[in-house]
């Protein structure tokens, strides 16, 4: 595939194609007036300009004169009103005013019967259509509308595949370093496809696709190549549509000099018909291609070259922030630091935090870009986790005091990342280990959640309660790929990943007694590397945390255990179980207290005798939580005797 630059001057390139034209309109009047044979003519074809569209087309796709002829003389009854008459004078019928090879077989020097096969330039790139007739050579010929854009320089792009392809434009900003190399190397990679058979397919493996596609955008800026996107899931998964589509892509690579950037970010590649077709298109594909991906394609006779995409490194982000935010910076008193250390987003994000805040109110400029960044790194994870939204404060934990000074260690290691990973260069020593994981063990309704809730708030960041029952596979393999996406989409920080019944996939690791056996040891061993890998903040909650596996607990930071409340915490749970603007009527709490039930329990039976209460609109009573507390304890499969709510009404 030969990439060339665009022609020079509309005006002249139209002037070049309307001589060329009247080369044709000669010829065929020439032979309609028998005044001399077309074999001796002595009309020649026009060098006036090499650079011409016509030249270029010609050149690109290899057209012998007698093919130039023909798609001329389809190119006059677009242009020309003159050559139907024509048409219809040479070929003796006023019904065929139009084109056909058995007209050009008789009328142009040099003729080649080889148009007539699928593989001649004309018809295999589809350059003339052949519209349907008796026969081949009697049926009418009509240029193709892409190409006739492209002669007359006009912007255009083919029907069908407008529809599934989109350009990328080159990145406003320029490429960190590492990004950079990453681009530099690419070049190379072109620049040395003479050692390959055909263009080498580049692929970029790593989880953020705006970053991948700024790379690409870079190294084609920089060698004059344009750049198109396609979703792999646009295939078509029938061998020869899949067919005509490389055909029409390659057709376009050539006439606009692009590179396909291919997104196989999100299709599921465990499909077999899916990778059957990806396969066809990556062998078949002739031109330049990237491919984007999550995770690396196998490699097949084509020759596929992979980097991986990296995240950004603090540094890298810092100067981008610094160099967008300008004056600004310097107002945000290190808060900008703490920003960076707690969210790990990619350039396009960072610069468009920038543009949005240049303007904005600067005493809460801080506040600003941390709720921005909350937002944007939000993971991706709707069918996985559940987004838990927060009110809650310290007050409302009631723990033990040791328990509580764990929690504001918690807090104190979130509140200091960046001092003493970056400045004080622990995160020079090792990428591994530099997360917060905490185990909170305890009965149900102890205030575990409720903990996880409190660290979120204090910090800013979203926390995500994880569906273990939608990320647990019976599937070989399906387990990994479910918490790679919930760790990959975690990565950017702003979340909080909260593995309630950790248990359940943290357990112990069984004796290897079959396949299943093995494979679910190799899911904890997975777990292992991503935990200690994992730079954000995972809380692991059981009810038994005796059954998890002595090498997660060696690797959790903190573990904190939540008991069950004594009389006195419960009679401080009641007291905040119910918001200061309820309606009351002497609600006694040392009562109250006596119920030996969980937090999570109390809260329940309060928000349960606020529905009674409003129901028979009057001040939430003791009557009231009395048959709230009935009807948990029926929940419990237990009795709520009478000594227990003795004296309450």
């Amino acid at each position: 595939m030969t990439y060339t630059v665009s022609p020079n001057g509309l005006q002249t390139n139209i002037q070049h194609l309307y001589t060329e034209l009247a080369r044709i309109r000669e010829l065929l009047n020439q032979y309609i007036q028998r005044n001399s044979s077309a074999e001796n003519s002595t009309i020649s074809i026009s060098e006036s300009i090499t650079s011409s569209t016509l030249n270029q087309l010609c050149y690109l796709f290899q057209l012998s004169p007698f093919e130039r002829d023909i798609l001329l003389l389809c190119l006059g009854m677009e242009l020309d009103p003159n050559f139907e008459k024509l048409c219809i004078e040479a070929q003796g019928n006023p019904q065929r005013n139009y084109p056909t090879f058995a007209l050009a077989f008789i009328v142009f020097p040099q003729v080649d019967f080889g148009v007539l096969s699928s593989r001649s330039p004309l018809l295999h790139w589809q350059l003339i259509e052949v519209v349907e007739g008796a026969t081949l050579t009697q049926s009418p010929l009509r240029l193709d509308r892409r190409i006739l854009c492209y002669l007359l320089e006009q912007p255009e792009i083919d029907s069908q595949l407008s529809s599934v392809i989109s350009p990328i434009f080159s990145p406003s900003y320029p490429l960190p370093p590492s990004h950079q190399n990453i681009a530099e190397q690419i070049i190379t990679t072109w620049s040395q496809r003479h050692s390959f058979s055909s263009w080498p397919v580049v692929q970029l493996c790593g989880t953020d696709i705006t970053t991948k596609q700024a790379i690409v955008a870079s190294a084609c800026q920089q060698t004059g190549f344009g750049l198109r996107r396609m979703s792999a899931e646009f295939l078509p998964t029938n061998p020869d549509e899949c067919n005509i589509l490389l055909r029409r892509w390659y057709r376009e690579a050539i006439l606009t000099n692009s590179v396909l950037f291919l997104e196989c970010d999100y299709i599921n590649l465990s499909e077999s018909i899916r990778l059957a077709s990806l396969a066809q298109f990556i062998e078949g594909i002739n031109g330049i291609l990237i491919i984007s991906s999550q995770e690396r394609l196998a490699q097949r006779q084509r020759s596929i070259i992979t980097y991986d995409v990296p995240s950004l490194s603090y540094e890298e982000q810092l100067n981008i922030w610094y160099n967008h935010l300008g004056e600004s910076a310097t107002l945000l008193n290190g808060h900008l630091e703490t920003i960076v250390s707690q969210f790990n987003l990619p350039a396009a994000t960072i610069q468009a935090a920038c543009l949005q805040f240049q303007n904005q109110d600067k005493e809460d400029l801080a506040n600003q870009i941390w709720y921005f960044c909350r937002t944007q790194a939000r993971p991706k994870l709707d069918d996985l986790a559940q987004r838990i939204e927060s009110n809650a404060t310290w007050d409302d934990l009631i723990l033990p005091e040791r328990e509580k000074l764990i929690l504001k260690d918690i807090a104190t290691h979130l509140r200091h990342r960046t001092r003493v990973y970056q400045d004080w260069g622990f995160a020079q020593k090792s990428g591994r280990g530099l997360g917060i994981t905490a185990l909170f063990h305890g009965q149900s309704g102890t205030g575990k959640t409720l903990a996880a809730e409190v660290l979120a708030r204090e910090f800013g960041l979203d926390l995500y309660r994880i569906d273990l029952s939608a990320t647990v596979s019976k599937y070989i393999g399906e387990t990994e790929k479910n918490l790679r996406r919930i760790f990959d989409a975690a990565e950017t920080g702003g979340a909080v990943l909260l593995f309630d019944e950790a248990d359940a996939i943290f357990g112990k690791r069984t004796e290897v007694k079959d396949s299943h056996d093995r494979h679910a040891n190799v899911e904890v061993a997975y777990l292992l590397q991503r935990m200690e890998a994992y730079q954000g903040l995972a809380i692991l909650t059981t009810n038994l945390k005796d059954s998890l596996d002595q090498a997660f607990t060696r690797r959790i930071r903190f573990i904190v255990q939540f008991p069950f409340p004594d009389a006195k915490a419960r009679t401080e749970i009641w007291q905040r179980a119910f918001p200061a603007i309820t309606p009351k009527n002497s609600i006694d709490f040392d009562k109250l207290a006596k119920l030996n039930v969980s937090g999570g329990n109390i809260r329940s039976i309060a928000l349960n005798a606020a529905f009674l209460a409003a129901e028979s609109d009057q001040p939430l009573s003791m009557s009231h939580l009395v048959v709230a507390s009935q009807r948990e304890y029926m929940k419990m499969g237990r009795s709520l005797t009478e000594i227990e709510f003795k004296g309450w009404v």
